[in-house]
């Protein structure tokens, strides 16, 4: 596999292929595209790690896994994740606007995915190598 191309392209017009990206990324979290309404984001969550628990007021999400499997919860408080599933390779996790949610790692390999929101949640150029280094970022909301 060629090495994978972490730079933030956005607004540029960009085209790549999004499962070799996916898989090929080894960071919690790098952003691949930011533009003016829309981002990209591709992550990867280690055995027994998480997402982390977030809710997005503004705009909607869309998550794509890749790879691995997992458990995804949301709701409409942190207090109430009432909605469970399991995620695996290929399935789509749509989060409403004002949703809590998270997903956690279940499996033994790491849980590759992609994101994309509507608008931009995070800082254009955004690369955290680790969980810890994004919640250590002053410009992520906890």
């Amino acid at each position: 596999m060629a090495e994978i191309d972490l730079t933030d392209h956005g607004p540029q017009p960009y085209v790549l292929d999004i499962e070799e990206a996916t898989l090929g990324n080894d960071n919690f979290r790098a952003t691949l595209w930011t533009g003016k309404n829309l981002q990209l984001t591709v992550m990867t969550i280690q055995p027994g790690d998480d997402i982390g628990l977030e809710v997005h007021d503004d705009h909607d999400q869309f998550l794509r896994i890749e790879q691995g499997t997992g458990t995804v919860r949301m709701g409409p408080s942190k207090d109430d994740l009432s909605f469970e599933a399991t995620v695996s390779d290929d399935d789509v996790v749509l989060v409403p606007a004002g949703s809590w949610h998270d997903i956690v790692n279940t499996g033994e390999e790491p849980l590759k995915l992609y994101s994309l929101y509507g608008p931009p949640d995070h800082v254009h150029g955004t690369l955290h190598p680790t969980k810890r280094d994004a919640e250590k970022d002053p410009n992520e909301q906890h």
